[in-house]
């Protein structure tokens, strides 16, 4: 805040209302009524001579000078949280803390081990994991308030990332469609069996449906829709549906459910997993050992 004498307590809502771009949702984050986060924005306009939001229709958008302070509020407002709180290091087995991390299930399958390995040394860490946002524009602010989003490229996630995985697509049949010749499926005959896919929200594409679009195959009204991988190897099983999965899911999955992952027919495409994240989290000591955990945990259980 600009001179002295300014209230500290505004800053929590301040670097609400700049992330989340919106009156209501920045009171919901912080747990603030929409009167008292309006009477926050009036009070923080006062301070710094500027609107900050401005309503565009029917939503709010950042000024420039809004876009211009949010980076130095990101940065700031968690080392003056530490410092008030005598939070100055993070030690992993009596800290807590809670992190947050939205990715599919398939994500979770991947990371159990790892994750399990991580909350062992920090027994007093939680982790909450939440889906996917259904539109993947959104995913600046959900870097922003969440600690991670595990997913791949080329969705609108721009930020910070390292790499997790790397896995492929694969057909997914009950062993007995008729569809099979020597074990394989042929790119006509995947076209005619009827699919069943899982969606993860609008807008939301999978590398897979990329490569199917750019081949002139619609989807887009299967006979049977999941919100996630892991119920397809069941609903595939004793049918004579199809349906594209990663192969390390049909490999554990595949065998108790009856089904197979067979080559897919329309070329190789790879699932680049990576772990996400947004720089203002740079500065968070717990954030910054669990990712590094995190990712010698993915890199050792690679080797063995």
């Amino acid at each position: 805040m600009a001179g002295s004498g300014h209230d500290l307590n505004l800053l929590v809502p301040l670097r609400a209302l700049l992330e989340e771009a919106n009156v209501t949702r920045a009171g919901q984050r912080v747990a603030m009524g929409q009167s008292s986060m309006s009477s926050a924005l009036s009070r923080l306009r006062t301070v710094f001579n500027d609107e900050l939001l401005v309503r565009v229709g029917r939503e709010y958008e950042l000024t420039p000078f809004a876009r211009m302070l949010l980076p130095q509020v990101q940065e700031t407002v968690p080392l003056i949280e530490r410092v008030l709180t005598g939070e100055q290091q993070f030690a992993p087995a009596s800290s807590p803390r809670r992190v947050t991390m939205m990715m599919t299930d398939y994500g979770t399958m991947r990371l159990r081990g790892p994750l399990a390995q991580v909350l062992e040394a920090a027994p007093e860490m939680e982790v909450d994991v939440t889906p996917l946002p259904e539109r993947p524009m959104e995913s600046e602010r959900d870097l922003i308030t969440h600690d991670f989003v595990v997913t791949v490229a080329g969705i609108g996630i721009e930020g910070e990332s390292a790499d997790l995985f790397v896995d492929e697509y694969v057909c997914l049949v009950d062993p007995a469609n008729p569809a099979l010749v020597d074990g394989a499926l042929s790119f006509e005959a995947f076209v005619a069996l009827p699919q069943a896919v899982a969606q993860f929200g609008r807008l939301h594409f999978t590398p897979a449906d990329r490569r199917l679009r750019e081949l002139g195959v619609d989807r887009s009204e299967p006979r049977v829709t999941a919100g996630s991988f892991l119920p397809l190897p069941s609903i595939v099983a004793g049918t004579d549906l199809v349906a594209v999965v990663p192969r390390v899911l049909a490999e554990r999955l595949g065998p108790a459910n009856g089904v197979i992952g067979v080559d897919a027919p329309f070329g190789r495409v790879p699932i680049d997993l990576k772990l996400w994240w947004h720089e203002s989290h740079d500065s968070d000591p717990a954030h910054v050992w669990f990712r590094e955990q995190l990712l010698a945990a993915v890199r050792a259980e690679a080797a063995g």
